[in-house]
């Protein structure tokens, strides 16, 4: 093998291992705790050593940062790209609640949603991990507004409805399915949680 496709081989091999690794990483952040992966944890889980991810990742921080990446990555392709399929408004909220819903369902992340678990885990801390995880749930909550806007300027929703509190409320659904799939395992919490939007945007 000529010299520049070795090296070219070894970083597609190095690049390769690297998201494995975060893909665990996201995994295992659901469970265990967001501020709590490390280094040696996360070795563990992997069956590395230490020194062998310390090739990979300098420092904690880095890896959780890196872990955020690859969680917004599986978010994007799981949620986010099929939800566009549907345009802004109510049908286009209830087909991207839908989604979030089902990626619950399918325990794409084994501890419920990647993003709910580091904000509980990470809130009373600062820093640039917590920043990252803020900033993704205020694009959510931009999204979820956006729809709102969207059905209220269409004529789905009336002129003067409160959007303010229509965002709260089915947010509020959200995170109350979420609390008590990873607390009691209850499915049927996402199915009430689907009703419930439906019923609060008119659509049941």
């Amino acid at each position: 093998m000529a010299p520049n496709r070795a090296i070219q081989a070894t970083r597609s091999d190095g690049e390769r291992s690297r998201r494995a690794i975060l893909g665990v990483a996201a995994r295992v952040a659901t469970i265990h705790g967001l501020q709590h992966l490390s280094i040696a944890q996360l070795a563990d889980e992997v069956g590395m050593s230490k020194s062998g991810l310390y090739a990979h990742f300098g420092s904690k921080e880095e890896l959780q940062l890196a872990t955020i990446d690859t969680a917004e990555e599986i978010y994007e392709q799981e949620v986010y790209a099929p939800a566009r399929a549907t345009p802004p408004g109510v049908d286009g909220l209830i087909a991207m609640l839908d989604i979030h819903l089902d990626h619950l369902r399918r325990r794409v992340f084994p501890g419920g949603c990647f993003f709910d678990a580091a904000a509980s885990d990470l809130v009373s801390t600062t820093g640039p991990v917590r920043d990252r995880i803020v900033a993704f749930q205020d694009g959510w909550s931009a999204l979820i507004r956006h729809h709102l806007v969207a059905a209220r300027d269409q004529g789905e929703l009336p002129a003067d409805a409160d959007l303010e509190q229509l965002a709260f409320d089915v947010t509020a659904a959200m995170a109350l399915a979420h609390a008590l799939l990873v607390f009691h395992g209850s499915e049927e919490a996402l199915d009430r949680a689907a009703r419930s939007v439906r019923l609060r945007l008119g659509r049941a």
